[in-house]
């Protein structure tokens, strides 16, 4: 039932500050939003749409046999876009679970993608996402890697009790590199999208911080590896060194 109730969103926009026009930027002659949309339709969980305020990438995406929404340009986040997308796509209330996946994440795993379903399988979780252990040793200390800190459900599986980007938990044992990818219960993204930015989410600049502040639950899948994030020209030039390799 889920995978007929599902959708992929991809949230998309122009005004990149450190890398304008990044998802139309090419990576092995493919725009960089159509490999995600790629990895994200080779994942099998529903259909997927790019959500943008850009006809330019609405008009790559379509070219490249993808599906796109337009939405309006004056969202704060991603995952207002999103929410106005799927109102515009399912307004009569049949899609249960959306899953967001950030437009600039072209080598993202697709079986990680599919991961993020796992804790909506307890109802007690509102919201899911990913999150891999920290072995770079810079990366326990660099506030741009963002961690979370959660109390161990089973193997695979975190409770999330913080999101920050100082260096925590403190003390020995893995630290855990989220990776901005979510699943959200319908109900859960409307209630999330009509709340004010809480303080913590306005301190450490991290939006899953007001649904954690509001009382939200937060459960993360533990996967292998992070995907890498396109932000600089040196991601972009690493991104086409990576997919050239598998593609060779």
């Amino acid at each position: 039932m889920r995978e007929t109730r599902a959708l992929v969103l991809i949230p998309a926009r122009m005004a990149a500050t450190r890398l304008p026009g990044k998802p139309l930027l090419d990576i092995g002659g493919l725009p960089m939003i159509v490999h995600v949309l790629r990895r994200a339709e080779v994942a099998r969980i529903g259909r997927v749409i790019v959500a943008t305020d850009a006809p330019e990438i609405a008009q790559a995406v379509k070219k490249s046999g993808g599906e796109a929404v337009m939405t309006r340009a004056d969202h704060p986040s991603g995952s207002d876009r999103i929410f106005e997308a799927l109102q515009t796509i399912d307004g009569a209330g049949q899609i249960d679970t959306v899953i967001n996946v950030q437009g600039d994440l072209p080598t993202i795993a697709p079986e990680d993608i599919r991961a993020v379903l796992a804790p909506l399988a307890d109802p007690s979780v509102d919201i899911a996402t990913l999150a891999a252990v920290i072995r770079k040793d810079e990366e326990h200390t660099n506030p741009n890697v963002v961690k979370v800190v959660g109390s161990p459900v089973n193997a695979t599986r975190l409770r999330a009790l913080y999101f920050t980007r100082a260096t925590a938990p403190h003390g020995e044992g893995p630290r855990y590199h989220h990776i901005g990818l979510y699943a959200y219960r319908r109900q859960a993204l409307a209630r999330f999208v009509a709340l004010p930015p809480s303080p913590l989410e306005t301190r450490e600049k991290l939006e899953q911080l007001r649904a954690l502040e509001a009382g939200m639950r937060i459960d993360v899948t533990v996967v292998d590896t992070v995907p890498l994030g396109v932000d600089t020209p040196h991601d972009l030039e690493t991104a086409r060194q990576m997919l050239a390799g598998k593609a060779s």
